[in-house]
């Protein structure tokens, strides 16, 4: 990746690649997660402290997926219940395939279960080999191929269900006979199968799912294919997005019934946007915008920090930051909100029906009253107002 971020913590549309796999897991019940930290473990932990689910595991040296499951050891000992492992890079990962994962291993009653995948371009995955009859042999690993064993198009994306008092005694066994000198997790699966034990593969991983990102290309793709799913949850919510493929939308936004989605349109961070609302083409909405209900945001429209109420417009070339602004509002086109002195962030407050001439300049701190009235072209400062309604008052 060549970062200094921890890998985990790269974002794929607005969240960690971490935070998918761990809402995979939650989503599926699981009461106890063991995230395993080496690199970067400040930053991880820092992150995610407040969840109480969590336990974190230290991994001092990275000696490898087996090893990183010795450092669980005592964790779980004494526990006799399944025990999923899964990478942290993951993001595609989907609940769904872990459903089906667990259903599988919990029917076949094996030690352990994997899920696995079919891969057209399978270079750099562990291959899955099957005896004759299609029951699993064991995982060879891309470096310890042969050549016949490369052909493989069956892969591990390293979604595994493990009996966990059959995985200690597994993990115990393992050594680092291999090229990298590494502690390999699916020689736990040889040892498994060697000692006799049930050990199950199901082709239930789609093809895309199984991508683990391990530089900047494929997280971009990740991107990419996260970026479509999130669009058809919300199109087959009733939110209409008119060209998807110039449209971008966090996986932390949410977006109510028969709102429309121009081109060229960029939603990020934790946005909410109610029914019936029009948005864009060209807008940029950030982090803590909320717009009510049967709001319109013209073309070039930017908002910040912003809350607009029922019926608002805003109109185009407008930037609105740190504001809340009432009921049936109208902010005519290129009008601003300056909301930093350049020390401090200022906020700004609309009352309901109220209307903002064009090419306004409303500087912050500034509290507005309902039914205000700001002809084209002023510049607003909060001792302007009393001024403003005087001068009102004197031409009519």
């Amino acid at each position: 990746m060549n970062t200094k971020l921890p890998k985990v913590l790269h974002e794929v549309c607005g969240r960690p690649m971490l935070a998918y796999v761990l809402d995979a897991c939650r989503e599926m019940g699981v009461s106890k997660i063991l995230v395993v930290v080496g690199y970067g473990r400040e930053e991880i932990v820092e992150r995610y402290k407040n969840d109480e689910d969590i336990v974190f595991v230290e991994q001092t040296e990275q000696k490898g997926t087996g090893h990183a499951v010795i450092c669980c050891r005592e964790h779980l000992e004494g526990f006799k219940g399944q025990t999923l492992i899964l990478c942290g890079d993951g993001p595609l990962i989907r609940s769904e395939t872990l459903k089906v994962l667990i259903d599988k291993h919990a029917s076949e009653r094996s030690a352990a279960t994997l899920a696995t995948t079919i891969l057209e371009a399978p270079t750099g995955y562990g291959r899955i080999v099957r005896d004759s009859y299609g029951n699993m042999q064991g995982i060879v690993e891309e470096n310890d191929c042969n050549e016949a064993q490369r052909r493989i198009c069956e892969v591990n994306p390293a979604y595994y269900c493990f009996n966990t008092p059959a995985l200690l005694e597994a993990v115990s066994q393992i050594t680092p006979n291999n090229v990298k000198k590494e502690y390999y997790l699916t020689d736990a699966i040889h040892i498994l199968i060697g000692s006799g034990h049930k050990v199950v593969a199901i082709t239930a991983v789609a093809p895309e799912d199984a991508m683990g990102v391990n530089n900047r290309a494929q997280l971009s793709e990740a991107s990419k294919i996260m970026q479509s799913r999130i669009q058809e949850k919300l199109m087959n919510n009733g939110v209409t997005i008119v060209d998807p493929p110039n449209t971008w939308i966090d996986a932390r936004a949410r977006i109510g019934q028969d709102t429309v989605v121009e081109p060229f349109t960029y939603i990020h961070g934790q946005v909410r946007i109610g029914r019936n609302c029009r948005v864009g083409p060209f807008a940029y909405l950030r982090d803590e915008t909320v717009l009510g209900d049967d709001v319109v945001l013209g073309v070039f429209t930017e908002l910040k920090n912003t809350t607009l109420g029922d019926g608002a417009r805003v109109r185009h070339h407008s930037y609105l930051g740190d504001a809340s602004i009432g009921d049936n509002v109208n902010i005519g086109a290129g009008s601003i909100t300056a909301n930093y002195d350049g020390v401090s962030i200022l906020q700004t407050t609309i009352g309901k029906n109220s209307f903002i001439g064009a090419g306004s300049v409303l500087i912050a701190p500034l509290m507005m009253k309902d039914h205000s009235h700001v002809e084209p072209g002023r510049m607003v400062r909060q001792q302007d107002l009393d001024g403003l309604k005087e001068e009102r008052e004197a031409q009519s």
